[in-house]
């Protein structure tokens, strides 16, 4: 559906990062592991890189491009039918089963307020529009893959990347494709854990800081941001 400003005056807008916001683990990351337990990439090599990717994004200093390049060769290998059928398995038994009540409860909150839900995450489209709709959430902002003509992804990045400044962006990419601008939301949250976000999250009128990292948490209590702690 698409969001339109409300009588009172504008659009309400609820912001989702995805990853440690609202499930207790990055998908991307859990996604590259269980890739690694089918057996498509070698455990040592690939957990090493794996790992070595995750530390400089929680550190800030993540090569957006690279990662995107590093994540998504099992796709270009294996193909986008074995790959759909594998993150389907995926979803049951990796995803699923880390979905909290409390994380599904906030969302709904704000689809039952009339507000216009988005889930905007630096993970990419393809590991990330299956958990968005297990969220019921339809508007998804994710790393938007280059594709060939068969579909398949080409290991580059379509646009600009969901991530940090980025974010920013492809938000006002996402009001503007509806003919709207952030003059016309009334108000706006974002719910995000990780100091990556901090430009979104300083761009809206409500900042949560959700299961926050231990930078974003000092920055909350700083400026006296709401804190979120939705998994304990």
């Amino acid at each position: 559906m698409t969001p339109s400003p409300s009588a009172a005056g504008g659009l309400r807008l609820a912001l989702f990062d995805l990853d440690h916001t609202l499930i207790p683990l990055d998908s991307d990351y859990a996604w590259g592991e269980f890739t690694v337990e089918l057996g498509w990439r070698d455990a040592h090599s690939f957990s090493q890189a794996n790992d070595r990717f995750y530390a400089a994004y929680k550190a800030g200093t993540l090569d957006i491009h690279e990662y995107v390049h590093f994540a998504t060769a099992a796709l270009r290998e294996r193909g986008m039918d074995v790959s759909n059928q594998a993150h389907a398995r995926f979803m049951q038994e990796v995803i699923r089963p880390a979905l909290r009540e409390s994380a599904l409860a906030t969302v709904r909150a704000h689809q039952a307020s009339g507000d216009a839900v988005v889930i905007v995450t630096a993970t990419n489209e393809f590991v990330t529009r299956p958990i968005a709709t297990a969220f019921g959430v339809d508007e998804l902002i994710a790393i938007e893959l280059e594709t060939e003509d068969s579909g398949l992804p080409t290991g580059t990045i379509r646009g600009v990347p969901s991530f940090r400044e980025g974010k920013v962006v492809r938000v006002e990419q996402w009001l503007a494709a509806r003919g709207l601008s952030w003059a016309c939301v009334a108000h706006s949250t974002f719910y995000s854990d990780s100091i990556n976000d901090l430009p979104l999250l300083e761009k809206v009128h409500e900042p949560v800081a959700t299961n926050p990292d231990e930078r974003l948490r000092a920055i909350a209590l700083e400026r006296g941001w709401r804190i979120l702690n939705l998994f304990e």
